[in-house]
């Protein structure tokens, strides 16, 4: 079933972010649609709840080195 999900997320400053943001949330499994927004510091995901988790998404981006804000 797909879900959609909106984070807030600091630490993008450009595009180049934007873009490893996308990389990371494409590699992972149940993931089927990503947009990162760094000046709205918003990433919108659109996935498969039952094969990925929205804490899993959270600590993808946070593995990639920005935060997800509550």
């Amino acid at each position: 079933m797909s879900e959609s999900v909106s984070l807030v997320v600091s630490g993008m400053k450009c595009g180049g972010c934007e873009s490893n943001v996308k990389t990371k949330l494409n590699t992972l499994d149940g993931v089927l649609l990503v947009e990162a927004m760094h000046k709205e510091k918003k990433v919108d995901v659109q996935f498969d709840a039952e094969k990925i988790s929205v804490e899993a998404i959270s600590q993808a981006i946070t593995d990639a080195g920005f935060v997800v804000e509550e």
